[in-house]
């Protein structure tokens, strides 16, 4: 930014001032960027319908439910021993060391939130597959029964398997390809995650107990706070 203001804009700042305007002024930070697959840019028009069309769709389906409707947003996320690295701040020319600990035990996360309350349903499994989708939508059935349960999901492989038994009370929107900005659990995987970086886990076990702890640290107004996309409150609320 230094560079840009002398470069672009013919004005010479110092370290700190530049640091002071883009971090204060600006209100700006240092992020790294998600990765993006090319055929992203294609599906933009899609996310504009899609945001459009939901609160039709999610009407459709309140007409012929005999429960409450509520709209929920769910995906995977993979946990391993393998230490979680972030961005730190250092003192100029000193490099920041992480320990590693060379693994590859892992468990996966299935979980679905409700950006409108917060309320979330989450269940640990070992491996990323139609079978443990389907332990998730029967425990997420169960978990509220009292109402017609819409799951907004990616369009992954074993989401779409012939050999689900979608539970009665629950309904699937898919989202467009490419678009999990569109998710709001996204932004919870990656709270979770930010908390348990740099930790060093000698075991998978002491991994697991880490991260159940830190869950059920979160309250529903923080979950909500983090998922509470406007556009998915407002087709809840249409």
């Amino acid at each position: 930014m230094q560079r840009w203001f002398a470069e672009e804009q013919d004005v010479d700042l110092c370290y700190s001032t530049a640091c002071r305007i883009v971090r204060y002024d600006l209100g700006a930070k240092l992020k790294t960027p998600r990765p993006s697959h090319p055929k992203k840019k294609k599906s933009d028009s899609e996310q504009v319908a899609f945001k459009e069309k939901l609160p039709a769709r999610i009407e459709a389906i309140r007409a012929e439910a005999e429960r409450p409707v509520r709209l929920f947003c769910q995906d995977e996320s993979r946990f391993g021993i393998m230490p979680i690295t972030r961005g730190c701040i250092t003192l100029s020319g000193v490099k920041p060391i992480q320990q590693k600990k060379p693994g590859y035990q892992n468990f996966y996360l299935y979980g679905a939130v409700e950006p409108k309350t917060g309320k979330r349903f989450l269940l640990e499994r070992e491996s990323l597959d139609s079978n443990g989708f389907q332990d998730f939508l029967d425990g997420f059935s169960r978990r509220f029964p009292q109402s017609t349960n819409i799951l907004i999901l990616d369009n992954g492989r074993f989401h779409k398997a012939n050999k689900l038994t979608i539970p009665e009370n629950v309904r699937l929107i898919f989202l467009p390809p490419y678009s999990p900005e569109l998710n709001p659990i996204e932004r919870f995987w990656e709270d979770l995650k930010d908390h348990l970086a740099f930790d060093l886990h000698q075991t998978l076990s002491e991994l697991k107990e880490r991260v159940s702890e830190k869950l059920h640290s979160y309250t529903d107004e923080a979950v909500a706070s983090l998922t509470g996309y406007q556009y998915l409150v407002d087709a809840a609320n249409a």
